[in-house]
């Protein structure tokens, strides 16, 4: 049945479109040898809180790969949050968590938590493109995931706007908390598919931090170089 599935559907690199072989999944070997991995948490533990540096607190944060326009992790993404498929979240989920479950300073993380769409959007676009990458990275760490608490309140259509979500969270206009209650004195980890200026997981921290006596580390899929 699987032989006649792949006949019918073959699969398909995520990134070069090339078919995969029968132990290859979601991307081919060629094009996973060539991710341009950060290794931040391995080497280099503070480059991504330095983007975020006297604007919020972060424990930790890290990203899992490079991101540059026209490249192959542009590529990636856009089959992710575009074309519907979310194996691509649950692949990067899945080793990003491995290799975090390793290193000691996500050792205690309680419970990993999305930055969520606005409802519009997630109702068109039937999924948030980080759910199945933070619910694998939540597995790895043996820790709770929680979609509910962060909420978007209002949407933002386009990349200018997310230059003022720092602004208008000051308003309560943009992220909230729905209780506070089940997260005091958590570690939470907060993940997105990709850090490029900071200022949503900025407004998003900045919601979070009302909730008394918490840690915040982030993890996101990419970095914008």
């Amino acid at each position: 049945m699987k032989y006649l599935l792949n006949l019918i559907f073959p699969k398909v690199c995520e990134a070069c479109n090339s078919s995969l072989s029968d132990n290859e999944i979601t991307l081919c070997t060629s094009c996973r040898h060539h991710l341009p991995t950060t290794n931040y948490h391995f080497d280099n533990p503070e480059a991504v809180k330095k983007i975020l540096y006297g604007r919020v607190k972060l424990e930790n944060a890290s990203a899992l790969l490079h991101f540059s326009k026209k490249g192959i992790v542009q590529q990636i993404l856009h089959n992710l949050k575009y074309r519907g498929h979310e194996e691509i979240g649950a692949f990067f989920g899945q080793w990003f968590g491995a290799e975090l479950a390793t290193i000691d300073d996500y050792a205690d993380i309680d419970v990993v938590i999305p930055v969520p769409l606005y409802k519009t959007k997630l109702r068109k676009r039937g999924y948030n493109q980080v759910a199945k990458f933070g619910k694998n990275i939540a597995k790895a760490l043996h820790a709770d995931y929680n979609d509910t608490v962060l909420i978007k309140t209002k949407s933002t259509k386009t990349q200018v706007f997310k230059e003022r979500i720092t602004r208008w969270n000051n308003d309560g206009a943009i992220f909230d908390i729905s209780e506070n209650k089940s997260l005091v004195g958590k570690h939470i980890l907060l993940v997105d598919d990709i850090i490029t200026s900071g200022a949503t997981i900025e407004a998003c921290t900045t919601v979070l931090l009302k909730i008394d006596n918490i840690k915040l580390s982030v993890a996101t899929m990419a970095i914008a170089d």
